[in-house]
C-alpha cells in the first residue's frame, strides 16, 4: 500500500479526525473524550482516536488567546508524516513555493493549485505505482491565487475549473492533458479577494449544480467589515430580504457556499455562516458537500472548535454571530441576532480549537479494504 505525498512551505501532513492525543486514555475502548482529548502536534500520532463535543467548549475569554507566529524551519533528512502501520508515505515533489490543494484527474494525474506563484501545476506517475513523477508541467500561468480544482463531467471532463480568489476560470481539457489547449473562460470576477482568499469549487453528482465557497473577508464581521447593523435598511428588512444567515457590509457574499449552473449562472446562496470553508468534496454514498472550517480568533486558546461537516442547503453554522450551535460571540452583545438562536447547524465533527484543517478527501476505492473506503 502507499500514499502520495506532497511537501509544502508550511507543516504537511496526513491527518484525521483522531489525529492529536494525550498520553491519558479514556475507558471507552481507548478514545479520548473531555479534556483529554486535547493535545499539541508533539504527541500526535496514527491511531489515536478522541471525541469532542459542544459540551467541551470553554466560555468565551476563559483563557488569554496565545499568539504562536510559524516560521521556516528546514526539513530534517529522512523527516516524513506519521502514518498507520503497513502504509509509507514517500516524497513526490520539493521546491514549491505555495502548494495549498491537490486534485486528482480521473486518469490518475495530480493537479497542484501553486496558489502565490499563480499556477497550476501536473505531475504524472508511471503504472508501477513509483511515487517519483515520470512528467511534470505547468498546466496553467498568470492566475490569481488559485486554489479548487475541479474536472467536469467527473467521469470524461471536458472541463478543468480553477477557483481564484476574486472568481472562477476554466479551461478546455481531454483526458491526459499537462498544458491548457486554450484560453480560459472567466465565468465570473466579481468576488471580494481581501483576507480569507481560499476559494474552492465541486460538482453535485448530477452534475446540475456547481459549489463555490467564499470565505469571511474578517475575524468576526465587527473587526474590520461590518456595522452593528445593515447600511440603510433595518435588521428585520434585511432578514426578510435575504437567505438564513446572510452577513451584510463587506461580509455579503462571504462566509457562504454559494450555488451555481456549471457555466457560472443563477447564482444563489447554498449555506452560510461558515468562517472559511476549505477542502470542499462530495461524500460519494451521500452526495453530500463537506469541507472543513478554521473558525474564529481571540475568544481563547479552546474557543471555538475548528470543524468538518456537511454542508446543508439552506443551513446557518453561525458565523459571526454564533458558533458551535446557539453559542453566542460575546463580541456581538449589543447588537445580538436571537432571531437566529435555534436555526444555527452545528458542524458534524469537532477539532481542538486552532487545529487549523485545511482539508478533506473521501476515499472510494476497495484498494485499502472496506474500513478505509467512503
Amino acid at each position: 500500500m502507499k500514499l502520495i505525498a506532497i511537501a509544502a512551505a508550511g507543516t504537511f501532513a496526513l491527518l484525521t479526525t483522531t489525529a492529536l492525543s494525550t498520553p491519558s486514555f479514556a475507558q471507552d475502548n481507548g478514545v479520548l473524550t473531555g479534556k483529554a482529548a486535547f493535545g499539541d502536534y508533539q504527541q500526535d500520532k496514527p491511531g489515536v482516536k478522541r471525541l469532542i463535543t459542544s459540551k467541551d467548549l470553554d466560555a468565551p475569554g476563559a483563557t488569554s488567546s496565545s499568539s504562536n507566529a510559524p516560521g521556516n524551519v528546514a526539513m530534517p533528512d529522512g523527516a516524513l508524516p506519521k502514518v498507520p502501520e503497513g502504509f509509507k508515505a514517500e516524497m513526490v515533489a520539493s521546491g514549491i513555493s505555495n502548494p495549498r490543494a491537490i486534485r486528482f484527474a480521473p486518469n490518475g494525474d495530480l493537479f497542484v493549485a501553486n496558489s502565490e506563484d499563480g499556477s497550476v501545476l501536473v505531475y504524472r506517475f508511471d503504472a508501477n505505482g513509483d511515487a517519483k513523477p515520470s512528467e511534470e508541467a505547468t498546466f496553467a500561468s498568470g492566475l490569481s491565487q488559485p486554489y479548487g480544482i475541479a474536472f467536469y463531467p467527473a467521469d470524461k471532463p471536458e472541463w478543468l475549473y480553477v477557483a481564484e480568489s476574486n472568481g472562477l476560470k476554466r479551461f478546455p481539457y481531454k483526458d491526459g492533458d499537462v498544458k491548457a489547449s486554450g484560453d480560459p473562460e472567466t465565468l465570473f470576477d466579481n468576488i471580494n479577494p481581501d483576507h480569507h482568499w481560499t476559494r474552492d469549487v465541486a460538482f453535485s453528482e448530477d452534475g446540475k449544480t456547481m459549489y463555490y465557497s467564499v470565505g469571511s473577508g474578517s475575524n468576526v464581521g465587527l473587526d474590520m467589515t461590518m456595522k452593528p447593523t445593515p447600511a440603510e435598511v433595518s435588521v428585520d428588512d434585511w432578514v426578510k430580504s435575504h437567505p438564513l444567515g446572510v452577513a451584510w457590509g463587506d461580509e455579503e457574499r462571504r462566509a457562504a457556499v454559494l450555488a451555481f449552473d456549471p457555466d457560472g449562472k443563477n447564482e444563489r446562496y447554498f449555506a452560510t455562516g461558515l468562517r472559511n470553508c476549505a477542502g470542499m468534496s462530495i461524500q460519494p454514498q451521500t452526495g453530500d458537500v463537506w469541507c472543513v472550517v478554521n473558525e474564529r480568533d481571540e475568544l481563547g486558546d479552546n474557543v471555538p472548535f475548528d470543524y468538518a461537516t456537511s454542508v446543508k442547503d439552506g443551513a446557518f453554522y453561525g458565523w459571526p454571530w454564533f458558533y458551535i450551535g446557539d453559542n453566542a460571540d460575546p463580541r456581538w452583545a449589543e447588537t445580538p441576532r436571537d432571531d437566529l438562536k435555534g436555526h444555527v447547524t452545528v458542524p458534524d465533527v469537532l477539532f481542538q480549537s486552532h487545529s487549523a484543517p485545511l482539508n478533506i478527501t473521501f476515499y472510494n476505492s476497495d484498494a485499502w479494504g472496506a474500513d478505509y473506503k467512503g
